[in-house]
């Protein structure tokens, strides 16, 4: 009962000084509110269990060839047969191959992006149906019937959870032709990996993956292999066992696998490998909100004791009045009880919205902050450390003694406050430690975007549109498919306000094949080391380089003469003109395609002349590098690409709607997506760099507040106990000036001390973090005197107010206090 007493004699005590009482509510609520929203995201995406069943079997198998650059690449079908034949450590593999299909059944005919699995895929996957039926090995084989089936996510949100699509049947259109198939079951809410899938079918729903050249091509590498452990097999067993299969397989086939590519495997558990792609980020962002919270923490304990020594002279009169040392300590507690307490109940409700505007940012890296929720169970864990907190605050503080009150009563009680002085200076520094190494990394991240948003592209990125039209092939021959898409062009150019219309291979920058490239030979070059070149490889139509505001700077463009039964040429870019050919004329030389897979992709490997060499054009990275990248006349090749580019006079959405009813016009099936001008692509592609700078720049704009609250606060506790000796100085003769001096460099002198500090701590997390070799940006020097800069400009600004308060001291007033 005597506590609860204490604690409505606190509540009123602090109501008389709200801005106290604000202040640490805020500030706790800040450290545990973001503590708790952001270790709710690392919970849910990095840390939380898999709903496959066994996923601690269940794993990821990947080969790689850093000789041609290519960190993860795909299997093809004889690999798979090689690798996955007698092997003990692993009792089956599953396929899954990434594919778009046109649909047509379920509603509005749209591409969406799908997935073409083996019968034993959802067995590894260890993946259950919430309606319907997985595929099985029965949906195996060229004869089997197509079957689909959809996610749980595409069903609720597209289908709208209507149990009555199973049976129906559907059309299925990719870029080698159109299958139909039946619906026959709902996976159940899972992480769709490698992509995010709508729909996963089985092969025979995919023409090409029944084909000859995917059977049969070694090289023909477009399928995605897992694998789930044999019951009492180690990961490490798993790893030897493939590399000892896989090292055969390469011996075996010296002319596919070249010594100088190095061709390895690995295995990774599948847990592992979806988180990779946000495991960096975000342990990173919850590295930085526990050094807002060692802010936050030392904020309040600065001004929790500051408050606590400012009433010695009330807390000793108490003590002459007989108040027990248990009696004021009690005291103290319910202050810090009701200060910390409604500083963690103030961050329950800051973090409930912390976690939704975090799980959209996670959502960039991946899939699982899809719909987060706040974990209580850290909001608990952090009231806990409030109220731990409040304890270790109310017995920091020294007590006077019943025996020695005079010190209290006559306000000399600075022997006591010295030593809180010093407890108050270090808790500054770490403030200001743990602000600069958060300032620090946002100004990587803020360079980082400043390089990205200043690049300027090597082409017109604001007036050209670009759309997906995917290819429709159903009921027509391919001699008439090619005639559509050329009329499509044609009635789109025809359009007011269109200025050019072309297509391409890819849009820049948005879509994922863009790294597309083959070994080739060029007529009379050779690379020192004797082997061929490669070049990125791009399929466009007459007038695409006129739609991106790129000139021809030798030769001619492609035109309508540029067919099959003509000549084959190419365009290439000026640096792998100058690289094949340096200071001659590349125009007119031939060149020929030589990797191996082109045998398998229904590429020509015929000489083809070069017709015109063009600018660098870089349409990969958002800051160009040098564009080694041959171009091939649509006519000649592959037919239509699937993506239409529209350079407009003025605004190209306002093209949009009679773009859309032309098309429509033609073909009510043909879906026309995505229209998005280059511009706004390029836009979205920043927007986790963006991002980036955004969340952990406002991580260091809170933690440089808390800290310049700190210094002005330990500044202005100082003040108040030299109060005589500030009086005394002047009275000696010393001038305002001076007192301002002295007290603006204590403020500058802390600021220093952890600015110091934060360079060493930052140097030895550099150096740890390159040690482990994680792929983060080291800060620079520019990061390091900036943020110091900014710092100790930050503590000078916050000394103002005190030193302007010490000069003000009036030297009589201040002795005859005494």
């Amino acid at each position: 009962m005597l506590f609860f007493r204490d604690l409505r004699i606190a509540v009123r005590s602090l109501a008389l000084v709200p801005a106290l009482w604000i202040t640490v509510a805020v500030t706790l609520a800040l450290g545990i509110g973001a503590n708790a929203a952001i270790f709710s995201v690392v919970r849910a995406v990095l840390l939380r269990p898999l709903v496959n069943r066994d996923e601690d079997r269940l794993l990821y198998l990947r080969q790689s060839a850093p000789g041609i650059g290519e960190a993860n690449a795909a299997f093809s079908v004889p690999e798979i047969q090689d690798i996955g034949s007698g092997l003990k450590s692993i009792q089956e593999l599953g396929t899954f191959s990434e594919i778009d299909f046109t649909v047509v059944g379920l509603g509005t005919p749209r591409e969406i992006p799908a997935g073409v699995v083996d019968g034993r895929y959802f067995e590894v996957m260890g993946l259950r149906p919430v309606l319907g039926r997985l595929l099985t090995p029965a949906d195996d084989g060229e004869n089997a019937a197509g079957a689909v089936v959809l996610t749980y996510h595409f069903w609720r949100t597209s289908l709208h959870s209507d149990p009555s699509v199973l049976g129906k049947t559907v059309r299925l259109e990719s870029c080698c032709g159109a299958r139909s198939a039946t619906v026959v079951g709902v996976l159940e809410p899972s992480v769709p990996y490698p992509v995010a899938t709508e729909i996963i079918a089985n092969i025979v729903t995919s023409p090409h993956h029944l084909s000859a050249t995917m059977v049969t091509g070694r090289e023909h590498r477009m399928t995605e292999v897992f694998a789930r452990l044999a019951p009492g097999a180690s990961i490490d067993s798993a790893r030897a066992e493939l590399q000892s299969v896989y090292g055969a397989m390469v011996a075996a086939h010296p002319e596919v696998y070249r010594p100088e590519e190095h061709f390895k495997i690995d295995v990774t558990r599948m847990h592992e490998q979806i988180n990779a792609r946000a495991n960096t980020i975000l342990w990173i962002l919850f590295a930085a909100s526990g050094l807002l919270f060692v802010i936050a923490s030392s904020n309040v304990a600065n001004l929790v004791l500051a408050r606590t020594v400012r009433r010695e002279p009330d807390l000793a009169i108490r003590s002459a009045l007989g108040a027990s040392t248990q009696v004021l300590r009690r005291s103290l507690l319910a202050e810090s009880i009701v200060l910390c307490g409604s500083g963690a109940v103030a961050a329950v409700a800051l973090a409930i919205p912390m976690v939704a505007v975090l799980g959209r940012y996670a959502a960039r890296f991946s899939v699982r902050a899809e719909e987060l929720a706040l974990d209580f169970s850290l909001v608990w864990f952090g009231i806990g450390l409030a109220l731990i907190a409040s304890v270790f605050l109310a017995f920091i503080p020294r007590l006077p003694s019943a025996k020695a009150p005079r010190g209290g009563l006559t306000g000399r009680g600075a022997r006591v406050a010295g030593g809180s002085r010093g407890r108050l200076r270090i808790f500054a520094v770490l403030q200001i430690a743990a602000s600069f190494l958060l300032l620090a990394g946002a100004c990587v991240l803020m360079k980082t975007l400043f390089v990205l948003e200043q690049t300027r592209p090597p082409f017109d990125s604001t007036n050209v549109l670009a759309l997906n039209l995917p290819k429709m092939s159903y009921g027509r021959t391919p001699q008439q498919v090619d005639e559509f898409y050329r009329e499509v062009q044609r009635r789109v150019g025809a359009l007011p306000g269109v200025e050019h219309v072309s297509s391409g291979f890819a849009a820049p920058w948005r879509d994922d094949h863009l790294n597309v490239s083959f070994q080739f030979a060029a007529q009379g070059a050779r690379r020192p080391d004797g082997k061929d070149f490669r070049g990125k490889f791009r399929v466009v139509s007459p007038g695409f380089f006129d739609t991106f505001g790129v000139p021809i700077q030798e030769g001619r463009d492609f035109n309508d003469g540029d067919k099959d039964g003509s000549e084959r040429v190419v365009i290439i870019t000026e640096s792998l003109a100058k690289m094949l050919y340096p200071g001659q004329d590349a125009v007119n030389r031939k060149l020929r395609w030589t990797d191996g897979v082109m045998k398998f992709v229904g590429i020509s490997t015929e000489p083809r002349r070069i017709i015109a060499v063009v600018p660098d054009f870089d349409d990969e990275n958002i800051i160009p590098s040098p564009a080694m990248t041959i171009y091939e006349p649509s006519g000649q090749e592959q037919g239509w690409n699937g993506r239409l580019f529209v350079r407009a006079h003025q605004d190209p959405y306002a093209l949009v709607p009679a773009i859309s009813q032309t098309i429509h016009e033609m073909s009510a099936d043909q879906p026309v997506e995505k229209a998005s001008t280059l511009g706004d692509v390029r836009a979205e592609v920043l927007a986790p760099d963006r991002l980036n700078a955004i969340v952990f720049g406002g991580f260091a704009v809170v933690a440089l507040l808390i800290s310049v609250v700190g210094v002005a606060g330990v500044l202005a506790f100082s003040v108040s106990w030299r109060t005589r000796e500030f009086g005394i100085r002047m009275a000696l003769g010393a001038l305002p000036r001076h007192i301002l001096a002295t007290v603006l460099l204590e403020g500058v002198a802390l600021a220093g001390i952890g600015v110091g500090t934060g360079v060493v701590v930052g140097f030895a997390l550099a150096r740890l973090i390159a040690r482990f070799g994680m792929d983060i940006e080291q800060p620079g020097p520019f990061a390091f005197i900036g943020s110091a800069v900014v710092i100790l400009g930050a503590a000078l600004f916050a000394s103002a107010v005190p030193a302007a308060r010490a000069a003000r001291v009036d030297a009589v007033e201040a002795l005859r206090s005494e």
